[in-house]
């Protein structure tokens, strides 16, 4: 039996090796006879000088990679053995579409028991905290679910959170309760203007505590209530406690709000006091509370919804992009070493009670008679019934003069303005 082994070369076809009687001989052609000689060993190579490889990854991604053990679920048996079952095609589809939810069509019409799931199985995966697809993502429920995803917001004191995803807290819809305390947002920030929207006029509890508001933020705030009867017309409680550059003008605007149960004004910069007092209780029958409000104990706001661990994500995003600035302690212990300290601490705290509603004293209203409203955190004690009646008299005379003017409604320039910009 013979191998042969052949080279590149035609021409030159190299040694021939004969196996016989268990001994390999070579043949020697030149002397053409065989050779019981044991070869030397001649280089060989396999492959030619030209020849190249291409060395061909697998390139999936990591998350594909992932895929292939989420189709199982691990469990161990009695007996400590590992044993693996199939997921059901259901969490197969779920976990596949929530891995490319932003590219979702519409969901209006579509079950809220698996749209729910849907939302919980993305959320999971921090789909909504990514920057773009995120927001489209997050669109397509508030579109189709509105409440569901988010009935009530809480953004007290994270003014970070609101400049970092303000488009996506845009894209809520018939929200019931919003806490914007201690923001500092001023009158011209985006999100004021966005109160006024027809996405948000569901809104009945809004809290703008300290949030530097002035009499020209509280007119473009009111002016759809009072020209156009949109916007915020559902309004019930409304806090804006500690804004002392609201004086006795911006009261004025708030009269527009007939549907209003309570009101906060402590920490405001009125001029007479007592006048605001009569005039709120004159025209829209809001009586002065001598003891604090439940209403404004900042307890019963909180985020409720589909949405609230992706709210906690945004927080949470927020912090860990604040991590390289752990150095705060040492650069405020250098200011305080030259004697600057206030400018860095105090931009960062919010107190629920400031020094300027302590020294105004608590301007907290309530309408009497009504179910919705909360009672004080006390029991007043009740006026006579004389004072009643009186109170009863002088409502229903201020009724009449308001129903008589309101027939000679006439609009400022600054009104044409504002309702020209919706």
């Amino acid at each position: 039996m013979s191998y042969c082994l052949h080279s590149e070369s035609h021409l030159d076809t190299g040694p021939i090796y004969v196996r016989e009687n268990g001994k390999l001989h070579v043949v020697n052609r030149g002397a053409g006879g065989v050779q019981n000689v044991t070869p030397k060993a001649r280089p060989f190579s396999l492959f030619s000088r030209t020849f190249s490889v291409e060395l061909c990854m697998n390139r999936e991604d990591d998350r594909a990679r992932r895929q292939r053990t989420d189709h199982f679920i691990f469990t161990y048996t009695k007996e400590g053995n590992l044993r693996y079952s199939a997921k059901s095609l259901f969490s197969l589809v779920l976990g596949y579409i929530s891995d490319n939810v932003d590219h979702i069509d519409s969901l209006i019409g579509f079950p809220e028991q698996i749209a729910e799931k849907l939302f919980s199985a993305a959320e999971a995966r921090q789909k909504f905290t990514e920057p773009v697809t995120g927001l489209r993502a997050l669109q397509k429920f508030t579109e189709a679910y509105g409440s569901l995803v988010l009935c009530s917001l809480c953004l007290r004191n994270r003014y970070l959170v609101i400049s970092e995803k303000l488009e996506e807290i845009k894209s809520f819809r018939e929200l019931t309760c919003l806490d914007l305390s201690c923001c500092k947002l001023g009158d011209e920030h985006e999100l004021l203007e966005h109160l006024t929207k027809e996405a948000l006029s569901s809104v009945k509890r809004l809290l703008l505590k300290d949030n530097s508001l002035s009499d020209a933020g509280l007119r473009r705030m009111t002016a759809p209530v009072r020209v156009l009867k949109k916007g915020l017309d559902n309004l019930l409680v409304l806090d804006l406690s500690c804004n002392p550059k609201i004086t006795d003008v911006g009261i004025g605007y708030l009269l527009s709000f007939k549907k209003l149960n309570c009101l906060d004004i402590s920490g405001t910069g009125l001029k007479d006091v007592d006048a605001v007092i009569k005039r709120l209780q004159m025209q829209i029958g809001l009586v002065h509370s001598k003891v604090p409000l439940k209403e404004f104990d900042h307890s019963d706001c909180k985020t409720e919804g589909w949405a609230e661990q992706t709210v906690l994500q945004w927080e949470q995003a927020v912090l860990e992009a604040m991590k390289p600035q752990d150095n705060l302690r040492s650069r405020v212990t250098a200011l305080h070493f030259y004697g600057k300290t206030h400018r860095i601490e105090e931009v960062v705290k919010c107190t629920l009670v400031e020094p300027e509603t302590k020294a105004s004293g608590n301007l907290q209203f309530y309408k009497e008679n009504v179910e919705n409203c909360h009672l004080p955190l006390k029991k007043e004690v009740a006026g006579s019934h004389e004072l009643k009646n009186n109170k009863k008299r002088a409502l229903a005379e201020q009724e009449r003069e308001r129903t008589s003017k309101q027939k000679h409604l006439c609009l400022t320039v600054e009104d044409w303005d504002l309702l020209n910009t919706y």
